[in-house]
């Protein structure tokens, strides 16, 4: 059978599996598969169940048009406890094992997440949003829609994930399965997060920040919270992030992951363990040049979930995720310095899970030709058992596009690396254009994973090429610090070398039809190529900076962003004009497309509108698309029709300019 070729309205025919949990038995699996409703134009989730063992078919354990996710399994594996919408709201939901509808077990005025059993499994604690003046449970409560000011008085009022700030913070709250008694166990002007419920059953592990002005403040510490006198315990030491805790089994040790900000928001993320027995914090990572967590960045996967120290059994060893070099890989350690990977192939491990248990886990892994599959892992064979095959029906249908990975050195003798991709349709003999596509961040990283826009465009003909420049995660912390004030310089140099290694050595790109593209980061990057160079014919900004001075007050992040990656101060306006894309729009010959969504407050859409009067003042060729309702996430979680139309925006404008 001939294999038809990708269109960007695929992503109506795919699904994604994430957040894949293993009861503590080693044998009984839930996992969670998202699908997109068309006629709706929303996402649904629903809950699917395997016999690992047996390798069952999976059962799908919820229904309907819904979000259902977030499943946990009860201590006695029983029960499942996951987050629905069905209500309207966001709200914890117990589900048996052994089938029949699900309870509905918390009612909150504004609803709940991230639920977390206690260790007797009477209880469940979860995460509640409140005002001050609310109360937890509101069952008559209308919602106000009448229009009324903002008042704003701090610098953090508002967040690219959750808008402007309503008033409300994080708390944390239990709810008794027997009687349905909720109780708010932290309250205050601060979010707290929770994090896990001790073995013994007298703590939850919070993470907070605590200081007075929070304004000035870039911590989240670790508490232990004590369940009855409410007391708090801080275990880290103020500098840093923390969080990811995970306790062992017998209670003495904690696992977390975070660092101390010596780099900043370059800082590698490291594995730390406190023991609650001689009250000290260590690191166990500090020696070694290893990022923990992924990193990997992509267009695809809905709802994956860091997991974290994984302990088992023995109380001393774990296994968690890490980011090396274009992989997301599973890595065994113990607490007597153990540290070697358990998994390590060209992938992505998007979703981890052990149960608790010492030789058996289930990984979820993406690759440029698997959209995302759940796997059997026997750890001591490295042996893999897929487990799902939830786009098998497409990919026997569809013919993706392989990739080829490069490496090679740049002119200051640093090693850089990424991948080509060819055209689906690639014959010998053949030319055909280029496009490059650079990733946000700048600290994030381009992986072996599946990503529907290369797909896309290599099914249209195009060769897509993507690296991770200075800056990118997985290759060492001076890797990745190596941007931080110098946006513009060696990261462009890095992209440029890229291309002219792609054109000496694949005799199949045309070199007189080049095209660039990125986002966030990556869109600052192509605004910075077409000032600086007309090699490209055409080429697409998404999410873009323009000018870090106006960046500086109108971003959610600007006022410390500036500082921490062009280190620069709006005192020092020169500095950070010089490295503004704007300064140098008189340069611009390419025909430049500027996508930019309506509420991205991450990087706010006055950069676009700033970048498209500048360049149609001065009769350059532009053209300014705007998408109503939509964030930063938009290319990777917002409305499906719109992420449909970005996409066929980009590729339309490389059709008219470049092929």
């Amino acid at each position: 059978m001939t294999k038809g070729y990708l269109k960007a309205e695929d992503l109506y025919k795919l699904k994604s599996v994430a957040d894949p949990r293993l009861s503590s038995n080693g044998k009984d699996l839930v996992y969670v598969e998202t699908k997109i409703s068309e006629e709706k134009d929303e996402y649904v989730s629903n809950l699917y169940y395997i016999d690992v063992e047996q390798k069952t078919t999976p059962v799908q354990w919820t229904y309907g048009e819904h979000r259902n996710h977030s499943p946990r399994w009860s201590p006695a594996q029983q029960e499942v406890a996951f987050v629905s919408n069905r209500s309207g709201k966001n709200q914890i939901y117990v589900l048996k094992a052994t089938g029949g509808e699900a309870r509905q077990v918390t009612e909150c005025t504004n609803g709940a997440s991230n639920p977390v059993w206690s260790p007797d499994g009477k209880k469940i604690a979860f995460n509640v949003s409140l005002g001050e003046e609310e109360q937890l449970v509101e069952k008559d409560k209308k919602e106000e829609k009448k229009l009324v000011p903002l008042e704003v008085d701090k610098m953090k009022y508002k967040s690219d994930a959750a808008g402007f700030w309503n008033g409300k913070y994080s708390q944390i709250a239990v709810v008794d399965l027997e009687t349905g008694d909720t109780e708010l166990v932290t309250k205050g002007k601060n979010d707290y997060h929770l994090q896990g419920w001790s073995p013994d059953g007298k703590h939850l592990a919070v993470s907070t920040d605590l200081n007075e002005d929070l304004d000035f403040s870039f911590v989240s510490d670790v508490y232990l919270l004590d369940i009855q006198t409410k007391e708090l315990e801080k275990i880290t030491n103020s500098n840093g992030y923390f969080g990811g805790v995970t306790w062992s089994p017998n209670g003495r040790y904690i696992g977390l992951l975070g660092h101390e900000r010596e780099y900043d928001n370059a800082t590698l993320s490291k594995i730390w363990v406190y023991d609650t027995e001689q009250k000290e914090l260590s690191c166990l990572t500090a020696e070694t040049d290893l990022l923990i967590g992924d990193y990997a960045i992509g267009d695809f996967q809905q709802g994956a979930v860091s997991p974290g120290l994984l302990w088992t059994e023995n109380n001393e060893s774990f296994y968690f995720l890490a980011s090396d070099h274009g992989n997301t890989v599973v890595y065994y350690g113990s607490l007597q310095g153990e540290l070697y990977p358990a998994l390590l192939e060209n992938q992505h491990v998007y979703g981890l899970t052990t149960g608790g248990t010492l030789n058996r886990a289930v990984v979820a892994i993406s690759k440029p030709t698997l959209h995302g599959e759940l796997f059997l892992l026997d750890v001591p064979t490295g042996n893999l058992e897929q487990l799902t095959e939830v786009n098998k029906e497409y990919t026997d249908e569809v013919k993706l596009a392989e990739v080829e990975e490069i490496e090679f050195k740049s002119k200051d003798d640093w090693d850089l690396h990424g991948w080509i991709m060819k055209p689906a349709n690639f014959e010998e003999g053949k030319k055909y254009p280029l496009i490059l596509e650079i990733h946000g961040g700048p600290h994030a990283m381009y992986a072996n994973s599946y990503f529907h826009e290369f797909q896309m465009l290599a099914a249209e003909g195009y060769a897509v090429l993507y690296i991770n420049p200075r800056g990118s995660h997985g290759y060492g912390q001076k890797f990745v610090d190596a941007v931080r004030g110098d946006y513009g310089g060696r990261d462009y140099a890095d992209l440029m070398e890229a291309v002219d290694y792609a054109l000496e050595q694949y005799d199949f790109i045309d070199e007189t039809k080049l095209g660039v593209t990125g986002g966030s980061y990556g869109g600052f990057m192509t605004n910075w190529i077409v000032g600086h160079t007309n090699r490209f014919k055409a080429a697409v900004t998404q999410r873009s900076i323009s000018n870090w001075i106006s960046f500086y007050g109108v971003s959610d992040i600007g006022y410390y962003f500036n500082a921490w990656q062009i280190k620069s101060e709006l005192e020092d306006a020169e500095t950070l004009w010089k490295h503004s894309p704007l300064a140098y729009v008189k340069n611009v010959e390419t025909p430049l497309l500027i996508l930019h969504s309506e509420k991205d407050f991450r990087c706010p859409i006055e950069q676009a509108e700033q970048l498209f009067i500048a360049l149609k003042h001065r009769k350059k060729e532009t053209k300014f698309v705007r998408f109503p309702e939509s964030n930063h996430e938009l290319s990777r979680s917002g409305k499906p029709s719109l992420r449909i139309a970005r996409l066929n925006y980009i590729l339309n404008w490389f059709h008219e300019y470049i092929k």
